[in-house]
């Protein structure tokens, strides 16, 4: 910081102002390690890594982006538009290192949905979910105001359709409605 402070201005050391109360506090000394980001050490170096390639596993493969080495997947969440898919992929991502793939069934699937056939090899690695008619066309209202989309009449036919899938396929289904 030292370097920083010889040039004319205003310099200020706002990790030290949030380190030094924190200090106190605790009556420790800060031990800085360099490169020790994350807490990473060398014991948990592969870990971390995994946890980075997950994540960009799963950004790869949201919202049926790509289906391509969907057999990579740890977990294949699936559901319809704007019930959760793409917040609970990223965390199991971010938090446990799995790799989660998320597709969405979209209104266009409604008139005859069927489990696609790109996933059918994978359905021990399918995850359903659901969510409350209700709540889903509150969160399509914002995102859509005054739509086909949003309405209360298209959330619980879409709802409804993807719960009798799951029932169909024995797929495990939790509803979000409340997780969110």
């Amino acid at each position: 910081m030292t370097l920083f402070c010889n040039v004319k201005g205003f310099c200020q050391d706002i990790v030290q102002a949030l380190v030094a109360p924190l200090q106190e506090e605790l009556k420790l000394d800060p031990t800085p390690i360099a490169h020790r980001t994350h807490g990473l050490t060398p014991g948990n170096l592969t870990k971390y890594d995994a946890r980075i390639a997950a994540i960009d596993y799963t950004l790869a493969h949201d919202d049926g982006i790509s289906l391509r080495n969907l057999d990579q997947a740890q977990v294949i969440l699936l559901g319809v538009s704007r019930c959760g898919k793409t917040p609970t992929s990223l965390y199991l991502a971010m938090q446990f290192g799995i790799r989660a793939a998320n597709y969405p069934f979209i209104a266009d699937d409604m008139d005859n949905l069927v489990l696609p056939a790109s996933l059918k090899p994978l359905q021990h690695k399918l995850f359903g979910l659901t969510i409350n008619a209700e709540r889903l066309a509150a969160i399509r209202e914002e995102r859509r105001e005054n739509s086909r989309y949003a309405s209360m009449r298209q959330c619980r036919m879409e709802v409804a359709e993807v719960e009798a899938l799951y029932r169909r396929n024995q797929i495990p289904w939790i509803n979000s409605t409340i997780i969110q």
